[in-house]
């Protein structure tokens, strides 16, 4: 394991808890009998921490709790399977990560039993993880089993077991993972809809072209009435363009909330909620919670930013109109360019949809190098891909996005449990001082 020195924000070595040889029977490997039989793995874990508090006041709570930590990476080693080592040893880092008090956090996953045809003494995957630099895999969950094999057959992609005498034997199904809950989201009436938020300015697509010799004369575009000079609401005023065209069927979308002012975590799960009171709208998971500092605009707190992944049946715009009217509702105010906000809801993706209009693009023209939106929706969908400008892998966006810096953790059952890490440590002055959490995309 490597003993490369950990730098804290004043540029200091940071201090190590060390725990070492941590063993459990798990049940990790991509062959049959390793799910069926287990075998030993070891794990050895670095935490980097400043321990200085802790020590000046004598108290457990000021630094990381080795003994729970332990039993959590036994939890890990005897948990849920997985077919490579590699996913174990992130799992275990981002469980370390959950504790406030590691900055960075080196891991080691011994497989000393690994069906190996030659002799060997051991194999180990060593990974480092840092708040700049998060896991790819999910904390453990607190009430997380241990897991037992299940009997039964196997998934024919199995790889066949390797044979001593160099055949491999006959292919055998390995057991089938159930599919993922998403925990329901409560239901909150849906807020009365602003008028205000109802009428955004649009700039009208063109029609689409009319087929080759038409029964009749054909009208052009519907062109909306020049706006007063005060920019007042026209009452009665009707604009329509393919945004406003409902899908054929239900279309998956990604939105990315965001707060910075008062109780946020609060206000962030009180907006999940009122998403899935909308009539039209279905949440289908939610992404762990977010803490990263502002992106551009004047001095101002950390934001805690998530992504909602959903379905809808409505049209591009009114789901502009439900999120503005969810926004309006929690007191969001446009006063301060990239200023701070009690709730942002913005539409990243609708589908495969590609538009710009004056009130609505998609997909978010920003998107793309965010990482407080691309770490959140990478976290909940690992596979996901952004279409248009500037678009890939979201992995692998949020992995070079400039801001990624500014990602300080990921927090997971924020929408069931109060996060204490979500507000700056009381008693820490100099990480108040250099507090600077999460962005957001629109003005």
């Amino acid at each position: 394991m490597s003993d490369e020195d950990v730098a804290g924000r004043g540029g200091h070595r940071l201090d190590r808890i060390r725990l070492t040889g941590v063993s459990a029977t798990g049940y990790h490997g991509v062959f049959p009998h390793e799910r069926r039989e287990g075998q030993t793995f070891v794990a050895d874990v670095v935490a980097h921490v400043d321990t200085r508090r802790a020590a000046a006041t004598d108290d457990l709570a000021h630094t990381l709790d080795y003994g729970a930590l332990a039993e959590q990476v036994v939890a890990v080693l005897a948990g849920e399977p997985a077919d490579l080592i590699e996913t174990v040893a992130e799992r275990i880092a981002a469980t370390v990560l959950g504790h406030p008090q590691v900055q960075a956090v080196d891991v080691a996953v011994h497989k000393p039993q690994a069906p190996i045809t030659v002799p060997f003494g051991d194999v180990v995957v060593e990974v480092r993880r840092d708040r700049t630099w998060l896991p790819a895999a999910e904390p453990l969950a607190a009430d997380a089993p241990r897991w037992h094999p299940v009997a039964g057959p196997s998934p024919a992609s199995a790889p066949a077991e390797p044979d001593p005498a160099g055949e491999p034997l006959a292919v055998v199904p390995a057991p089938v993972a159930p599919a993922p809950v998403v925990p329901a989201v409560p239901a909150l009436a849906p807020p009365d809809p602003d008028p205000l938020a109802l009428a955004a300015a649009t700039t009208v697509l063109p029609a689409a072209p009319p087929p080759a010799d038409p029964p009749g004369p054909v009208p052009g575009p519907v062109l909306p009435e020049a706006r007063p000079a005060d920019d007042d609401v026209v009452d009665a005023e009707l604009v329509q363009d393919a945004l406003d065209a409902a899908p054929d069927g239900p279309v998956e979308v990604v939105l990315a909330i965001g707060s910075n002012l008062g109780a946020a975590q609060d206000t962030l799960r009180d907006a999940v909620a009122d998403l899935a009171a909308v009539p039209g709208v279905e949440v289908l998971d939610v992404s762990a919670l977010a803490r990263t500092a502002p992106v551009g605009g004047p001095e101002q707190p950390d934001f805690l930013n998530a992504v909602v992944i959903a379905r809808t049946t409505l049209s591009p715009r009114d789901l502009l109109r439900a999120t503005s009217g969810i926004e309006q509702a929690h007191g969001r105010e446009r006063q301060v360019h990239w200023g701070p906000r009690t709730l942002d809801i913005d539409i990243i993706v609708y589908g495969h949809v590609s538009a710009v209009t004056d009130d609505l693009e998609l997909p978010h023209p920003r998107a793309h190098e965010r990482a407080f939106v691309l770490q959140p929706w990478a976290q909940v969908r690992p596979d996901a891909v952004l279409h248009g400008l500037g678009g890939g892998p979201v992995a692998a966006l949020a992995a070079t996005a400039p801001d990624r810096d500014g990602v300080r953790w990921l927090a997971l059952d924020w929408l069931t449990a109060p996060v204490p890490a979500a507000l700056p440590d009381p008693g820490a002055a100099d990480d108040a001082a250099a507090a600077d959490p999460l962005g957001r995309l629109d003005p």
